[in-house]
């Protein structure tokens, strides 16, 4: 396979799997893996790309987001709401700080962990499905600080490659009182200010290593996962309000169980 069908592929992940509960740099670490590509430039093409997933989160929500721009220097609402993102984002800032560097060098290149991870998120997905607390609140942009803060808290679980950003911030959401529409969406919003700040992050640190050929690389790869993802947000709140979140526990199960069997026999 050339570089840029991986591109392709790698950018068909992402946009099929950051916005749903199964960890997209999971996926696309046991892609790797299963490729047998590098880590350089993989490992920051992997990030970068990201950034087709944040458009895509703002496409959909364009015109909500854009009426609470409007209405910040006038409404308490709109502030609260852009407050509650703030909020739930500063744990990710503390960690990104001070443990990122360790997550990206050493997690990042353990496909047990991730197998295992898939595994047991998708276990605790099925019961959270089954023993959640009855919702009280159903509007994403209406959420009390201490929730939010909450699901920044959860979000740090993310940092272990194929726990998921989006299946960590949703299961907080649903233990914290959110129905499932309402702690999807939040997911989303806090998707932007997170996946921005680790694209910026890692884009500036390997500002020297990136050259030409990765660049088209990586264009490649966000234009095909910002036109993924703007289809998969859409099709997953759908799936979301007739079945729930049990499909995406399902997957999880199924794909960390294929890949530590995959491990354990030495095939990837």
């Amino acid at each position: 396979m050339t570089d840029w069908l991986i591109a392709i592929f790698l950018g068909l992940i992402e946009g099929l799997t950051e916005f749903i509960p199964v960890s997209s740099t999971g996926h696309l670490l046991l892609a790797k893996t299963a490729l047998h590509l590098g880590d350089v430039p993989w490992n920051t093409f992997i990030v970068l790309i990201q950034l087709g997933a944040i458009l895509a989160v703002v496409v959909v929500y364009f015109q909500r987001l854009w009426n609470v721009l409007l209405r910040l220097p006038t409404d308490p609402q709109a502030r609260r709401f852009v407050l509650t993102v703030l909020l739930a984002f500063i744990p990710a800032v503390i960690a990104g700080v001070t443990v990122y560097k360790f997550i990206k060098e050493v997690l990042f290149d353990s496909p047990l962990i991730i197998c295992w991870s898939l595994l047991l998120g998708g276990i605790a997905l099925l019961l959270l499905e089954r023993f959640a607390p009855a919702p009280r609140t159903r509007d994403a942009m209406k959420l009390s600080l201490g929730t939010a803060i909450g699901i920044g808290l959860f979000q740090l679980l993310s940092l272990v490659p194929g726990v998921s950003r989006s299946g960590s911030t949703i299961a907080g959401g649903l233990l914290l009182g959110l129905d499932k529409k309402a702690a999807a969406e939040f997911s989303f919003f806090l998707a932007i200010p997170t996946m921005g700040a680790a694209f910026a992050k890692d884009a500036w640190e390997n500002r020297t290593m990136i050259h030409g050929h990765d660049l088209g690389l990586i264009g490649v790869g966000f234009v095909v996962s910002f036109i993924v993802a703007i289809v998969v947000i859409r099709w997953m709140l759908a799936v979301v309000e007739r079945r729930g979140f049990t499909p995406f526990a399902w997957w999880r199960i199924v794909v960390g169980a294929l890949g530590l069997g995959l491990l354990y026999m030495k095939v990837i």
